[in-house]
């Protein structure tokens, strides 16, 4: 059974750092793309970051600068690293493994900025 977990989400002031991790169990992350979308409420999901199997990594324009994000194959896991928050970064983060006929998602982990 496929099991995405997530988790490192909380409540941070603007400006604060967050780091989540997504844990794979099931799967081999490694031969995924595995991303990291966000949905706010009452917005679509959206993608935040993306890393493809072959290292090539993807960043939405909003997050450029701000968050970085990397893979430990050995851990079976992926991070995203979050610095400078912002209020508007506010949103469940979920984490997503694909690769062609198939696609997990994690239950999600919540971000909130605020003061």
């Amino acid at each position: 059974q496929v099991q995405l977990v997530e988790s490192g989400g909380g409540l941070v002031q603007p400006g604060g750092s967050l780091r989540l991790s997504c844990a794979g169990s099931g799967i081999t992350s490694r031969f995924f793309d595995m991303g990291w979308y966000r949905q706010a409420p009452g917005a679509q999901r959206e993608l935040v970051a993306l890393m493809r199997s072959g290292g090539i990594t993807k960043l939405a324009d909003s997050v450029k600068g701000r968050f970085t994000i990397s893979r430990d194959n050995a851990k079976n896991t992926v991070y995203l690293q979050m610095n400078s928050l912002k209020p508007e970064d506010t949103a469940v983060y979920y984490c997503n493994a694909v690769r062609p006929g198939s696609s997990y998602w994690g239950q999600g982990t919540q971000v909130t900025v605020s003061s």
